[in-house]
C-alpha cells in the first residue's frame, strides 16, 4: 500500500524537531547517492555510445518503444 504525501507529512509532523531534522538529512543524503548513480550510469551509456555500442534513435522510436514496454509490464 503507497503512502501518501499527506499522510507522510502527517507522520513526520509528529516527530520532535530533532527527529524531524534527522530525517530530512537521511533523505537529502539518499537523494544524493540516487543522482550519483544517474550520473554514473549517464556516463557508462555516453562511453558505449562513444565506443560504437549504442546506435542514435529518433525520439519516436524511443517513445514507440517505451510505449510498448508499458503496455507488456500491465
Amino acid at each position: 500500500m503507497a503512502t501518501s504525501l499527506e499522510d507522510a507529512l502527517n507522520t513526520v509532523s509528529q516527530l520532535t524537531p530533532e527527529r524531524q531534522a534527522m530525517l530530512v538529512e537521511i533523505i537529502h543524503n539518499r537523494l544524493i547517492e540516487a543522482r550519483r548513480e544517474i550520473a554514473e550510469d549517464a556516463k557508462t551509456s555516453i562511453a558505449a555510445f562513444h565506443e560504437g555500442e549504442l546506435q542514435p534513435q529518433s525520439a519516436a522510436a524511443i517513445i514507440a518503444e517505451l510505449q510498448s514496454l508499458s503496455k507488456e509490464s500491465q
